[in-house]
């Protein structure tokens, strides 16, 4: 939501999701960009006080990012989302500065975390390092509507899925979170295509995503999180094959399939989810 939307932060608490991305880029206007950094303090602290995790979405242009970080490091202010990131220099820069902050700040260092997205079809190649470039990487996305404009596509499941496979790849040999989904949703109000294309991007191994609209909340949720029958699931399967490995077995039965160690280690995982 963007930073200087009193009444939509007022609210934040209330929609159920983990983190709330206070925007300084698209949605301010270049004459409201200092009004929306002088608002951030107080939008911050109220949503960190509802307990809800506080991101920022920084603009890209550099004159402005200086600032914007210098506004949003904070101790209430856990990640910067970065848009149109070009590469790994381009992350570890941002680094820099955002530490010389921290340290003003007392806060220690590699406290604020990145979320990357790439939006240029120039900085595609470079999703690998993009990923592994920095130990503030959290998670990493593709953006769809900024990507389809710059490749004159139409936002939409089969123009996406390349990149964001290649995202996802990115992402999961780096160890931090692919970021998104395969699907174009213009429509608020398609929840059944929105969930239908979730079911699908979980499958595809993306792990989270953002959303503008408080609708997509509960779906996120329940799609992208892990129900409790399949945590409840998942430990029991651990149980039993650890149970077989005392005994001296490495595969074992379980609720009528064969289980062996990569079956384990995708439930391992799941429950990392969880916690």
């Amino acid at each position: 939501m963007p930073a200087t939307a009193e009444r939509f932060v007022a609210r934040a608490h209330t929609r159920g999701a983990d983190v709330i991305i206070l925007d300084l880029e698209d949605s301010i206007p270049p004459a409201e960009k200092a009004a929306a950094r002088a608002a951030l303090p107080a939008a911050a602290a109220q949503i960190h006080a509802a307990g809800n995790e506080v991101a920022v979405r920084i603009n890209r242009a550099l004159e402005l990012a200086i600032p914007d970080i210098a506004a949003a490091v904070m101790p209430q202010v856990t990640a910067l989302m970065l848009p149109k990131v070009m590469g790994g220099e381009h992350i570890k820069l941002l680094s820099e500065v955002v530490a010389v902050r921290e340290a003003a700040l007392g806060l220690p260092i590699g406290h604020t975390r990145f979320i990357a997205i790439v939006e240029t079809p120039q900085a595609l190649p470079n999703l690998v390092a993009i990923a592994g470039a920095d130990p503030r990487m959290a998670a990493l996305g593709v953006g769809s509507e900024d990507l389809s404009t710059e490749l004159e596509a139409v936002p939409g499941a089969d123009m996406l899925y390349h990149f964001g496979m290649m995202a996802v790849a990115a992402a999961r040999g780096a160890g931090i979170l692919p970021l998104g989904s395969v699907g174009a949703f213009a429509d608020f109000n398609d929840l059944e295509g929105y969930r239908a294309s979730l079911q699908r991007s979980r499958r595809l191994g993306f792990a989270c995503t953002a959303c503008i609209h408080p609708l997509h909340v509960p779906i996120i949720n329940e799609e992208y999180g892990v129900a409790p029958a399949e945590a409840d699931r998942a430990r029991r399967l651990i149980a039993a094959f650890d149970a077989a490995l005392a005994q001296g077995s490495g595969a074992v039965a379980f609720e009528g399939a064969m289980i062996d160690l990569p079956v384990v280690e995708r439930a391992r995982r799941l429950l990392a989810r969880v916690r």
